[in-house]
């Protein structure tokens, strides 16, 4: 038994000091040891920075002056609610980067919330849950790039009622977050919001290209798995006519993926050239009628930038021209239009830091809306009127029936018309018409047979020498059960002609 009592008095001699090592582990993580100006970090009047030095938690007992806490290239990887103690209201920037930080309290900025300037960056963070930055109201710039973040909760964002610059690059989403720049529930304040190189395979077109310039011009999706298409394109082409950042500077990181199982890349500016053969964009100019009220926006690339307009043949707006209304947004209202209000319109705006100038095309139609559609309806009536006009002659040409002598089984029905001396033409009778006809088969030989008959009257002048209309009465006879007329006077027509008779 006494090599067994002897292992169990070493046991019990080693077991408090594996307790102890335990212990002093536990109190480095989560219970850190006091502020150390000299040894661990770097105090430099209200800047504290306490980088690389492998700290496993936030050092303790931080003087409230505070203003930046730099704790980046740690190996902090839990940022708890206690992680202070008391309020620190001027701290404005605080630093934890590279640390391999996967987890945060909902509770992790309850007493920092002065803060405007936080870099969680190059961590491990995964989920980002609802409502997590809502103590910070003042923030202004949040930088998670470089993470491993696949969910974000709608409402994680929700009270930052400041920010300007969110940084959601090189992370696992899938989904754009459209809340945050769509009316109604943007950060009004947001000019950047960068979420490339992710795992967005679906844009709202339609919704991105309603947004205005100023934050379209700061709106990076580039390096995302979107499928191509002309809709994309045309997004793309569009900003990159108006000289968006977003398009300009990654011209060549705008890719898309074509349909197939390669999943191969192009760049998505070059869809009007190869593959869908998209339509050229090009941006139109305004366009009226007479009488019209038209807006003109002068869409800058930043935000509140002072704005004034000139219009053409270099006339600046003034109060008096009451046709020409600058309007609070800085657009301009023009109207009613006229003819010679056609031009180019010019918006120059001005800021601290960016100077853009814009043209505006105006055409003005010489006639009023209503007055086209009139036009329009007056071409109309007339074309239909020509229409009905040509089918009315073509009926008539040839769908009517035929009333002429020379149609088939009509001269033998009607009545044998007479020749008569009263006339002042040479009338030709149907027995010689139907005799020219026969005489027609007889062909040109009997072409030089034909003769002109002379009338003389006889005994039938007046005393102004014109032909008495009471002449002596004809007579008549009976051939092969016809009657016939013959004329006192004589009458000698030529069968076969067709020329006119000379009296």
């Amino acid at each position: 038994n006494a090599p067994l009592c002897a292992l169990e008095r070493g046991f019990l001699t080693i077991l408090p000091l594996a307790l102890l090592i335990s212990a002093m582990r536990i109190s480095g993580q989560f219970m850190p040891s006091p502020l150390d100006c000299h040894k661990t970090c770097v105090c430099a009047s209200n800047i504290i920075s306490c980088s690389k030095n492998n700290l496993t938690g936030v050092p303790t007992a931080l003087p409230r002056y505070t203003a930046v806490l730099d704790l980046s290239f740690n190996a902090i990887t839990r940022l708890r609610a206690e992680w202070t103690t008391v309020k620190l209201h001027r701290l404005h920037s605080l630093l934890l980067s590279h640390n391999g930080l996967n987890f945060l309290s909902t509770e992790a900025f309850i007493y920092v919330t002065r803060l405007r300037y936080l870099d969680l960056s190059s961590n491990r963070l995964q989920l980002l849950e609802e409502f997590i930055f809502e103590p910070l109201e003042h923030l202004e710039v949040l930088l998670l790039y470089n993470n491993h973040i696949s969910q974000i909760d709608r409402s994680a964002f929700s009270g930052l009622l400041s920010l300007q610059r969110l940084y959601l690059s090189q992370n696992q989403i899938s989904r754009f977050p459209i809340e945050l720049v769509k009316e109604k529930s943007r950060l009004e304040t947001l000019t950047i919001l960068d979420v490339s190189s992710n795992r967005i395979k679906v844009l709202s077109l339609h919704e991105l290209q309603a947004l205005p310039a100023w934050i379209k011009n700061g709106l990076y999706f580039h390096n995302n798995p979107l499928p191509c298409s002309c809709e994309l394109y045309d997004l793309l082409a569009r900003w990159h006519l108006k000289q968006l950042s977003s398009a300009i500077d990654f011209r060549d990181d705008h890719t898309c993926v074509k349909p197939g199982l390669k999943k191969e890349k192009v760049a998505t500016l070059d869809l009007n050239k190869v593959f869908l053969n998209c339509s050229e964009v090009r941006i139109m100019d305004e366009q009226a009628y007479l009488d019209q009220f038209l807006v003109l926006n002068c869409d800058t690339r930043q935000r509140n930038m002072m704005k004034s307009w000139v219009l053409p043949g270099n006339i600046p707006v003034s109060p008096v021209n009451k046709s020409a209304v600058m309007l609070d947004d800085g657009s301009l209202q023009i109207g009613p239009l006229k003819a010679e209000d056609s031009g180019v319109y010019t918006c120059y705006a001005t800021s601290d830091s960016l100077n853009e100038t814009q043209y505006v095309t105006v055409v003005v139609y010489n006639f009023t809306m209503s007055g086209g559609l009139e036009n329009m309806k007056t071409a109309y009536t007339t074309l239909v009127g020509c229409l009905a006009s040509i089918i009315m002659v073509l009926i008539y040409l040839y769908l009517t029936p035929c009333r002429c002598i020379c149609c088939p089984n009509q001269g033998l029905a009607k009545s044998i018309p007479r020749d008569s001396l009263h006339s002042s033409t040479v009338s030709i009778s149907q027995v010689n018409e139907e005799a020219g006809r026969e005489c027609g088969a007889m062909g040109a030989r009997d072409f030089f047979n034909r003769h002109v008959a002379f009338l003389e009257p006889k005994d039938q002048l007046e005393q102004n020498g014109r032909l008495n209309p009471i002449g002596e009465e004809d007579e008549e006879w009976q051939e092969g059960n016809q009657e016939r007329r013959r004329s006192d006077a004589e009458s000698v027509s030529s069968v076969c002609s067709d020329t006119p008779m000379v009296v």
